[in-house]
């Protein structure tokens, strides 16, 4: 059923209930005699009865229904108000709930300490965290699935706001016992005939062959695999090489096999990490210090999980 009245309209009717004649009604809420007049008019064909006693020396007295639907009208705008005041409280005060998205390779690594810190500094934050691959994560943020992502600057469309955090630049991660393990750094050209473990995720997995395609090598791709705990295995089993964008501060794969990572040499563009949310005039207070907290940890080099660069 449609709406047969407007707020403007309760709160003509609240104004002439409580000065008890137009005239003055009026001049407290400066709006002229013929729109208030005209208001209650429309509002009473609207409800379908008489809300005034119009008694010309007394002025205007509430009839018995015009008394309920007054003291109805009353509690309306008061709640109307109430939202106005929890919405400032939201712009202002990093209180409630945040959904926070995390691209599901760094997910294990960082989403889970990130989220005790944040929650440390703002303890009437209500997190709950999603993982998802890039594309997804993206989705998810045109449906307002959730409030924020840490994630790379991977076909960010013009409708989501990127903030950057920390560049990314590529590493070869090879196994303990890898003829260059030893070495701080290898060059695409001493691996490009070895076999390939190739992380092969939405965006990412174009990323890292663009890497190969940049350099005109074409990669000698062996296993693909989404996970990258199943990846860290595989290379650490000696079954290839895999390129990644971050060092983890262990070297230790799932198995308990021991990794490497390697520099990798030559001009290669890095990954940006950094945190995309919705376009957007107004940003609530949780968000906004959620951003802060984040930059904060990137820019003391303290992010979780994550050798120094």
């Amino acid at each position: 059923m449609p709406l047969r009245y407007t707020f403007r309209q309760l709160e003509y009717l609240v104004a002439v209930g409580e000065a008890g004649s137009i005239a003055l009604a009026s001049q407290r809420i400066n709006v002229s005699s013929p729109s208030i007049s005209s208001a209650i008019s429309h509002l009473e064909a609207e409800l379908g009865m008489q809300l005034f006693v119009r008694q010309h020396a007394q002025g205007l007295s509430l009839t018995p229904g015009g008394q309920r639907i007054f003291n109805e009208a009353k509690q309306i705008l008061h709640h109307a108000a109430s939202l106005n005041d929890l919405a400032g409280d939201i712009r202002t005060v990093a209180r409630g709930p945040i959904s926070i998205g995390c691209l599901n390779t760094i997910a294990p690594l960082i989403s889970a300490a990130i989220r005790r810190s944040f929650e440390s500094e703002f303890p009437d934050a209500q997190v709950t965290l999603r993982e998802a691959h890039q594309a997804e994560l993206l989705h998810m943020l045109g449906r307002a699935e959730i409030d924020i992502a840490i994630t790379y600057d991977l076909e960010i469309p013009s409708d989501i706001n990127f903030q950057h955090l920390i560049e990314l630049p590529p590493y070869a991660m090879v196994d303990a016992d890898h003829p260059l393990a030893q070495r701080d750094s290898i060059t695409l050209e001493e691996v490009q005939d070895e076999p390939m473990v190739l992380l092969d995720l939405p965006l990412s997995r174009e990323y890292f062959l663009s890497v190969f395609h940049a350099a005109g090598i074409r990669p000698n791709i062996a296993q693909r695999t989404s996970d990258l705990s199943v990846a860290r295995s595989l290379v650490a089993n000696g079954f290839g090489y895999c390129l990644i964008n971050f060092r983890t501060k262990t070297t230790i794969a799932p198995d308990g096999e021991e990794l490497r990572f390697l520099k990798l040499s030559g001009d290669h563009r890095p990954m940006m990490l950094g945190l995309a949310t919705k376009r957007s005039e107004h940003l609530s207070r949780i968000i906004s210090a959620f951003t802060e907290h984040v930059q904060r940890l990137a820019q003391e080099g303290t992010l979780p999980g994550m050798a120094p660069l």
